[in-house]
Order: structure tokens, then C-alpha cells, then sequence
């Protein structure tokens, strides 16, 4: 199945005559990251009343982290978090029905310092590289995966360091790294601070063969929900999108977001706003045989210990609206 959502059809959802009246709207509720990327979309539709335009009420409730969010999905205490469809897989694999919306592009890379005489990923054969998410991180998958290609075995050939976004950025800025993996995000604040970019996952996918624009991060909902109440669904989808054009356009919405961005100074923040821009995904359906390729790479390098039980990638991981 693919997910396919224009904002023009968005608009035809606030002529629905089903939905209530203002004073009685659905809620629909989502478990977001404190300090996270997601709240900048999510105060967006809140401050612009993009979800009452589309006749619901979002209900943002704060949880430490990632593990935090699942747990509380999983439990029924939220209707909507945000993670990678590689998990929804693992979970749809399990036994679980929930599917996925697309919301972002925006893919980690390697950086190294300015002064690094590397040009490729085989240049750093012999040093230390720095890696976010542990070693079934996603991107440091794709890229090992992209340079076996090429003969070469980043696994055994480099010496990995291990660690939380935040202290991979710090051993990067402090020197201790000769190339880092990390978040977008975190990348954009190493850019910020004078590092260069080596090689994108999005460049090491491409010459894998995938789809280099495909969203691997998405909102996360029960199939359930979809099926019994799709048009609120659909109808934070399109506040979603309506937030994303606003993002996409207003440099004012950015001023009103910088408190909440943690930018330590312009460039950090200039950074910060041009990859959230970057990593707006188009309104076309996903390219599942592009997805199939990934979610295989997951399974053959990753293993039992990332995908759980799947094989290959099951059905109706990304949602599809009106079948």
C-alpha cells in the first residue's frame, strides 16, 4: 500500500459536514519529545490553529525520549508518536497493527573536521568514527552497506565510538572523531561549528539503488484508528502538510520558533532551519520496491537484533487512505 496526500486534498476535508462543531472537536493526541525536532511542526499547527481548521484538536503530551513515546503508544495512552518505518515493521512483523505517515526526509551522514585531508568514506580506513544510535544504527548500516560495494569493510576497517547524539557532537567538536555519524540535526550544529559534510545517507542509498527522497521518519498510528475514523486522520495529515508549507515559507514562524531550537548562535539556527526545509518529503506515494531494498539491508546487516522476527518487509506498513 502508499501513503499519497496533496494539500489540495486536505482542503476538501474542512468542508466535511461530519466532523463537529468547533466547541466539540475529536482530539487526537500525540507523544512528542521534549526539545525534540517534531515540536517545531507540532507548536506550528497549534499556534496557526491548523488543527482546528481541519476540524480536530491535537493534544501534544511531552515524554523524556524515544522509549518513552513507544511505551506509551504501545499502551493506548497516546494516539499518534513519531519514529522510523523500519520499527513500524519490526512491530507489524510482531504482531502489531499500526502504520505509517510520512513527515521527514531529513537523513543523518558523516561529517569531519575542516581540516580532514578525507574525500570519501574509505579515507577514514584506520581511524575512529563516532556513531550515534549505537551499532544497528540506521545510517551506519546504509553506509557499510554502501562502501562493501566498493570493496570495503568499514566494520573492520575503522574503530566505531558509540554514544548519544549530544556526546558524538561533543567528541566531533572536541577533535577526539575523525569522522562522525549523527542526527540531522546534530549535524547541522557540527556545520554550524566548522565541520564539513563527507557523505549523506540520502547520497550512500541513492547508490544503493533507492529511492534517496524516501521519508523514513513518520507519524505512527493504530491501523485500527485509520480504519474507524479515517477523516481525522486524514485530517492531521493535512495539518501536518499545512504546517510544513508555513515552515517552508515563513522565516517570521521560525523567529517565533528560535527559543525552543536550542541554536547557539545564527549559523546553528540558519542551519537548523534549512535542514527541517530540506527534509520536507513531496506528496508523492512512497516507492515501496525502494523500501524493500532498505528494509532487506536492515535484515541481512541488522538482524534479529533490529527487525525482530521480519524477513522481508510485510504488508500495509504505510498507510493508504481510502482502501
Amino acid at each position: 500500500m502508499t501513503f499519497h496526500f496533496t494539500l489540495a486534498r486536505g482542503a476538501g476535508i474542512l468542508a466535511l459536514t461530519s466532523l463537529p462543531a468547533l466547541a466539540d472537536l475529536p482530539v487526537l493526541t500525540i507523544a512528542s519529545q521534549a526539545g525534540g525536532t517534531v515540536a517545531w511542526e507540532l507548536e506550528t499547527i497549534r499556534h496557526h490553529g491548523l488543527d482546528e481548521a481541519q476540524g480536530f484538536r491535537l493534544e501534544i503530551q511531552e515524554v523524556a525520549g524515544k522509549a518513552a513515546g513507544q511505551i506509551a503508544f504501545q499502551g493506548g495512552e497516546v494516539d499518534v508518536i513519531v519514529d522510523d518505518w523500519i520499527w513500524v515493521a519490526r512491530q507489524r512483523a510482531a504482531g502489531q497493527d499500526i502504520t505509517f505517515i510520512p513527515y521527514s526526509r531529513a537523513v543523518g551522514g558523516v561529517m569531519v573536521p575542516a581540516a580532514s585531508a578525507a574525500e570519501s568514506l574509505q579515507d577514514l580506513a584506520g581511524g575512529r568514527i563516532g556513531i550515534a544510535g549505537g551499532p544497528n544504527d540506521k545510517s551506519w548500516i546504509i553506509l557499510r552497506a554502501h562502501m562493501a560495494q566498493h570493496g570495503v569493510d568499514l566494520l573492520a576497517e575503522t574503530e566505531q565510538v558509540y554514544g548519544a547524539p549530544p556526546l558524538i557532537f561533543q567528541a566531533a567538536a572536541a577533535g577526539e572523531l575523525d569522522g562522525a555519524i549523527n542526527f540531522w540535526h546534530f549535524m547541522a550544529r557540527q556545520e554550524a561549528a566548522g565541520m564539513r559534510h563527507l557523505i549523506s545517507v540520502a547520497e550512500a542509498a541513492e547508490a544503493l539503488g533507492m529511492d534517496p527522497d524516501m521519508p523514513l521518519l513518520g507519524y505512527v498510528v493504530q491501523s485500527g484508528l485509520v480504519a474507524e475514523n479515517p477523516e481525522l486522520v486524514e485530517a492531521f495529515a493535512a495539518a501536518s502538510r499545512a504546517a510544513k508549507v508555513q515552515l517552508a515559507t515563513s522565516d517570521a514562524d521560525w523567529d517565533r520558533l528560535r527559543p525552543m531550537m536550542n541554536a547557539a548562535d545564527d549559523a546553528q539556527f540558519d542551519a537548523l532551519v534549512a535542514g527541517f526545509r530540506a527534509g520536507i518529503p513531496g506528496d508523492g506515494p512512497i516507492d515501496e520496491d525502494s523500501a524493500r531494498a532498505m528494509f532487506q539491508l536492515m535484515v541481512d546487516l541488522g538482524g534479529e537484533e533490529l527487525v525482530g522476527s521480519a524477513t522481508e518487509l510485510p504488508s500495509g506498513v504505510f498507510v493508504a487512505f481510502g482502501s
